[in-house]
């Protein structure tokens, strides 16, 4: 029906790889006939998800012809569609990132996309996708640039700043917010799982409409609706949510009742961007070594998968919760389709904020791409707090292509979680110094 070149750079990734596979083998009739090129540095990883892509061709018809290659700018040419995932050393880094903002005094909950350890991160990965796209303006400049990169805005914003790629960054984080919202109307039992199972999400967007809009992990819930009905839930859910169990996401409903809107990601990921977070979240860090050993596990299981039928055909059942495979569907076909939420530059789409920051909105997709809908203005205090942070998102991007050290204090001195200037030079420079070889842009 549709014929293209789509390429998964980063596809040994343990959260990304074979689920994305799995995707768009799910959504097969749409790509009939499309080569499939798989990328990784990692020759051993991609060698194993291509085969076990391999099995899932030949087990439904091979409507792919598929590809691997260890440098991806051999796939680029020719391709309508790259979707982005690949990081270096990423666990060990994020360790890194987590651990030496202690010894400054901040006392964050993540470290990963938001804080001091955000702006680290982000130093390494916007050049990196940046690079990809430079890539592309050359060799498929017509292509779509799908991103899964964190820190999520920031690095689309170095891509739209620096390049004329279309760029659509996509978050699973809004299952976290169907999942929040229907715990609080009974609809499924109260869990302490921060990342919620996607076929549980999947069912409750059958039932329920929620609208929300801000920056990436930091959005806000603005209509919550029955689906079949029309209904307006949200003073439902308002008062059922005042009988929840105390200890049920505190910071979550600490910023609801300040702020009058429900933020939708949950206390985990919206605490890195709030300096009072450690006092209620109850995320302290990332469990790297569960993390580690998920991957190890994925990997087994994938070695498995290439004898074992059964396991196979779970891989090609498997529910990721992401929304890349629907989003190319729906460019592809120039379906219209109606999408939650998609982060793409907000030329007015949310007022209050700059036309160049990167939103988090709801968007009808079609061959142009995603068309972000215009939402109606947050409240005063809400849209004070993103535009805090879009002025953040600025000073990093510039830092991070540049290799600007003042534009990356600059950075540090706006954010909410740093308090002293000298913590923050110094852990600056020792920021910069650890993860060197990671900075090209960064000359000393």
């Amino acid at each position: 029906m549709g014929q293209t070149k789509i390429v998964l750079v980063g596809v040994g990734s343990t959260s990304f790889g074979v689920s994305t596979v799995a995707d768009f083998f799910q959504q097969r009739e749409m790509f009939l006939g499309s080569t499939f090129v798989l990328c990784d540095i990692n020759a051993e990883k991609l060698q194993r998800v291509q085969r076990l892509a391999e099995r899932m061709n030949a087990a439904t018809g091979r409507p792919f012809q598929i590809q691997g290659v260890t440098d991806y700018r051999a796939a680029l040419e020719g391709a309508g569609f790259v979707l982005v995932s690949t990081e270096v050393d990423r666990l060990e880094r994020w360790k890194l990132d987590w651990q030496i903002p202690f010894r400054y005094g901040i006392r964050h909950v993540l470290g990963e996309n938001g804080g001091p350890g955000g702006l680290s991160h982000a130093l390494r990965t916007i050049p990196l996708v940046l690079g990809i796209a430079r890539e592309m303006e050359t060799r498929a400049p017509d292509a779509f640039l799908i991103n899964y990169v964190n820190p999520l805005s920031r690095v689309c914003l170095g891509v739209t700043r620096y390049t004329k790629i279309k760029t659509i960054g996509m978050c699973h984080q809004i299952n976290k917010g169907f999942s929040l919202v229907g715990q609080v109307l009974g609809l499924i039992p109260p869990t302490r799982e921060h990342f919620p199972e996607a076929d549980i999400a999947r069912a409750l967007k059958t039932k329920i409409d929620l609208k929300q809009a801000g920056l990436n992990h930091v959005t806000w819930m603005y209509d919550l609706r029955d689906k079949a009905t029309g209904r307006d839930l949200y003073p439902e859910f308002r008062a059922r949510l005042e009988n929840m169990p105390p200890d049920w996401e505190p910071l979550t409903r600490r910023l609801y009742h300040a702020f009058g809107l429900f933020p939708d990601t949950g206390d985990g990921h919206v605490g890195e961007y709030f300096a009072y977070a450690y006092e209620t979240s109850e995320l302290k860090g990332y469990d790297f070594e569960g993390r580690a050993q998920e991957s190890r596990n994925l990997d087994a299981r994938v070695e498995r998968a290439l004898t074992d039928d059964s396991l196979r055909d779970e891989f090609l059942r498997h529910d990721s919760g992401e929304r890349g495979a629907e989003i190319v569907a729906a460019i592809l076909h120039n379906l219209n389709a109606y999408e939650l939420n998609v982060n793409v530059v907000n030329n007015g789409a949310l007022p209050g904020l700059p036309d160049w920051a990167i939103v988090e909105v709801p968007a009808v997709v079609n061959g142009t791409g995603a068309n972000a809908l215009r939402v109606p203005p947050l409240p005063a205090g809400i849209t004070a707090v993103l535009n805090q942070q879009a002025a953040i998102h600025d000073r990093v991007v510039e830092a991070a292509v540049h290799g600007d050290r003042q534009a990356a204090l600059q950075a540090l001195l706006l954010d909410p979680l740093v308090t002293s200037y000298s913590a923050a030079e110094k852990m600056l420079d020792e920021l910069l110094t650890t993860h060197r070889e990671y900075l090209p842009n960064f000359k000393s």
